[in-house]
């Protein structure tokens, strides 16, 4: 099997929570079934307030708190949203590998925090977003379609998300790899 490449790259930069949630529910509109959005960034720099935009856009009605210390959450919406947060990454594997991992392709979107730290349990064709803080107190939110082989209808969805997604406040910087 092909390692993983970067289909599509896009960095936005969110000013506020209100605006990394925006941004997130613009990218859930076009989710379809079977999406995994792989999370990462420090402690605190909004993977959850990220996921929150998610439901929104999925039309969940459910109130989105972090999994820490649950090992997932399910909110129902348009498509079910099921949340993981990989944090405690030996209890996370322990259930990804005793047969958690089918939540990753159950019909609906997975979001997983922490993603870096269970990665080998993703799927290759997937967007990861990388969150990071500014100096400015915004955020910097890197966003990409990953995936082995540009060629197939669900690696080209998924960059076509990511290609289309812009940020309602300041600059974005986006370009194929």
């Amino acid at each position: 099997m092909a390692a993983e490449g970067v289909l599509v790259s896009k960095e936005l930069v969110t000013r506020s929570a209100e605006e990394t949630e925006a941004l997130a529910e613009r990218l859930a509109r076009g989710l379809f079934p079977g999406v995994v959005i792989a999370l990462d960034g420090e402690l605190g720099a909004g993977k959850t307030c990220f996921v929150r935009g998610l439901a929104r856009g999925l039309d969940a009605v459910d109130p989105v708190a972090s999994p820490t210390y649950t090992l997932m959450h399910e909110y129902r919406g348009r498509l079910p949203l099921y949340h993981f947060d990989a944090w405690m990454q030996g209890r996370e594997e322990a259930f990804l590998e005793g047969g958690g991992a089918e939540w990753l392709d159950a019909g609906g979107v997975a979001a997983v925090e922490w993603a870096e730290r269970v990665r080998e349990h993703l799927p290759e064709e997937r967007i990861s977003v990388r969150l990071a803080h500014r100096r400015d107190a915004g955020r910097t939110v890197r966003i990409e379609a990953l995936g082995s082989d540009p060629t197939t209808a669900r690696a080209q969805r998924l960059a076509e998300l990511v290609r289309t997604l812009s940020s309602q406040s300041a600059s974005a910087d986006a370009h194929a790899e």
